[in-house]
């Protein structure tokens, strides 16, 4: 497994493993009409590029040099809040989930954030995304809940998780 820094011409292959993902991921937890809209709002180019204009907002493609083959990505942004690193995205296709990326690409985070200098790596997971025993399983923990409305009609309703560097 390599992890590659993504840059803009990149973002249809983000967008590709984003749609890939989440059809899998959130079938059945959320309405098809909000997968879309999320997709939509959350991975069009625009909102990309952006992300990726900001110095402190990071995506790197996961590589499965094995099979030639991407399998996912993650985003992230340091000093989201002070100390404090936010995993915006993670997501792997279906077809690669158990195989040891998901641990590999937040062993990776981990070393990014410390290597910053953040003390805190933060996210947000469905409550009904079984992704939640994964990252409890990687140390993190449940600080808080939310629903956050995200417009159309569409709310996000979710754990907020942290890991901290002692």
């Amino acid at each position: 497994m390599k992890l590659i820094e993504a840059i803009e011409k990149d973002i249809p292959l983000i967008q590709d493993l984003a749609r890939r993902s989440w059809e899998s991921a959130y079938k059945g937890i959320i309405s098809d009409e909000q997968i879309e809209y999320m997709l939509e709002e959350m991975y069009s180019k625009d909102e990309i590029s952006k992300h990726l204009q900001n110095p402190n907002y990071h995506y790197y493609l996961i590589f499965d040099e094995n099979n030639d083959s991407y399998e996912g990505f993650l985003g992230y942004e340091h000093n989201y809040e002070k100390e404090t690193t936010k995993l915006h995205r993670i997501y792997l296709v279906p077809e690669s989930k158990g195989k040891g990326f998901g641990k590999g690409a937040l062993e990776f985070l981990k070393g990014k954030v410390q290597d910053f200098g953040n003390k805190r790596i933060i996210l947000n997971v469905n409550k009904n995304n079984s992704a939640k025993k994964f990252y409890e399983s990687q140390g993190y923990k449940v600080y808080n809940e939310v629903v956050l409305d995200i417009g159309n009609d569409f709310v996000m309703d979710d754990y907020l998780m942290e890991y901290l560097f002692h």
